[in-house]
């Protein structure tokens, strides 16, 4: 075994094992689904803290370095537009609690829509989790060996099965506990790197940075209005957000999520500047890999690390909410033994894809395109619309989704050139039809 992946089997391990026993047993369902311990919800900085972590996932941070490297610090921004769906869900969900008095999003939607609708966005949302699962372990793997190698799926299995452990010993509790420490753990490796791009020896700066993109649609404005209009949506199909949306009182909920949207979408840009500068030195392929691989053995060994902790952060939020999302919020079974082996379900399950072509398992995904139909749903929740009006809009959000992943969208719809600009006007007609096809019946109603 070289040297590398000694080091690299040694941080996965021991990072493990000091959050398992860091971690707080869950002794009653408050503790492990709603994260009240000692009867204390958690305050600004520990929900901040999670909600930060939870979402800088190893797929995000690879895709913003890779990004970097594409369209200079333009790509690093238009991806960084994807947290604004921090601050839109964090305003919508204070309204939601505060002026119509719900205390989950299946409550607001069984009220309004019926079981219906919470069927259909349960699946949804159920189908999320378990892609999170395999996208993040995947990203894990990809660096102890190639893929179908035996490193390879070692690395998968390990860090699924410790991050499960200490998921287990606390639930949600655990879940926003770790956060914080991988919260932490993540600005101080990510401060050692950033301190490394910029040394003196390497000849690279901050006017570099600034001057590396181009401002128009060809080079990331596709992709960062694209991300915009996705963050009207996006953030309801994804449970690790919305569960620590109803966990503290709304006051502080609001305050953690409008600050999650400012850092998140800071650390998403500092990281992208690894692509910036990998495009300076004329690199090609995964932007953090062949950074860390230029600098040496230390600079590899931090990004391998801040992968593992953004992966385990994501991990343990994904079996945490695929538990509440069995045990609470369908009422499946409300009990400690029933959450975790809800836990041991969707680890296991969303393990199996790592064998499977990635190009086939891309068609199932649902992508940000694919739930656009929930943004007339949140957007206009004060309106009491037919319960018809949620499934013509989420189906129709659906259908662009479809149009998207086969190229089937008309080109004369799309205005703009170059990268993106399909997902672009795609979600921008999707959209629209969305609003229609949600008013509609409220108005023939009237």
């Amino acid at each position: 075994m070289e040297r590398v992946e000694i080091w690299q089997w040694g941080l996965i391990i021991t990072s493990s094992l000091v959050l398992f026993f860091l971690s707080p047993l869950a002794k009653n369902t408050d503790e492990f689904f709603r994260a009240k311990l000692r009867k204390k919800a958690p305050n600004t900085f520990m929900l901040m803290g999670s909600l930060v972590i939870s979402w800088i996932f190893a797929k995000s941070i690879t895709n913003a370095a890779n990004l970097g490297l594409e369209f200079g610090i333009v790509g690093g921004v238009a991806y960084a537009g994807y947290y604004l769906s921090f601050a839109i869900a964090g305003i919508i969900i204070y309204r939601i609690r505060t002026k119509g008095g719900f205390n989950s999003i299946h409550h607001f939607l069984t009220t309004r829509f019926g079981k219906g609708a919470v069927t259909v966005f349960s699946i949804l949302i159920a189908v999320r989790l378990f892609n999170e699962v395999w996208s993040n372990t995947m990203v894990i793997g990809s660096y102890f060996g190639t893929i179908g190698s035996a490193p390879y799926y070692w690395a998968i299995f390990i860090f699924t099965f410790l991050t499960l452990a200490y998921a287990l010993k606390g639930g949600l509790s655990s879940s926003i506990f770790t956060d914080v420490i991988q919260m932490g753990l993540f600005t101080l490796l990510l401060g050692v790197l950033l301190w490394a791009l910029f040394k003196p020896s390497t000849d690279f700066s901050g006017s570099a940075v600034l001057l590396s993109g181009t401002w128009s649609f060809d080079m990331g404005l596709n992709l960062l209005l694209a991300a915009v209009l996705q963050s009207f949506s996006y953030p309801f199909h994804d449970p690790v957000l919305t569960d620590r949306g109803f966990i503290s009182s709304p006051k502080i909920t609001l305050k953690s999520f409008l600050w999650a949207s400012i850092i998140g979408g800071i650390c998403i840009i500092l990281f992208s500047i690894i692509g910036v500068y990998a495009q300076s030195q004329g690199m090609s392929g995964q932007a953090a890999v062949e950074v860390g691989k230029a600098f040496g053995l230390v600079i590899l060994l931090v990004i391998n690390f801040i992968m593992i902790t953004s992966a385990a952060s994501t991990l343990d939020s994904t079996f945490s909410s695929f538990s509440k999302l069995l045990s609470v919020d369908l009422n499946l079974g409300n009990s400690l033994q029933f959450g975790r082996l809800a836990m041991a379900a969707v680890a296991f399950l969303g393990t199996i894809p790592v064998f499977l072509d990635a190009e086939i398992l891309s068609a199932t995904t649902v992508s940000g395109t694919m739930v656009i139909g929930l943004t007339p749903v949140f957007t206009l929740w004060k309106k009491e619309a037919p319960k018809i009006s949620f499934h013509l809009s989420v189906f129709c959000g659906l259908l662009f989704g479809v149009l998207l992943i086969f190229s089937w969208f008309p080109k004369t719809l799309i205005f703009t050139s170059g990268k993106y600009a399909d997902l672009l006007w795609i979600n921008f007609w999707g959209i629209l039809c969305c609003f229609l096809l949600f008013l509609i019946p409220l108005w023939m109603k009237r």
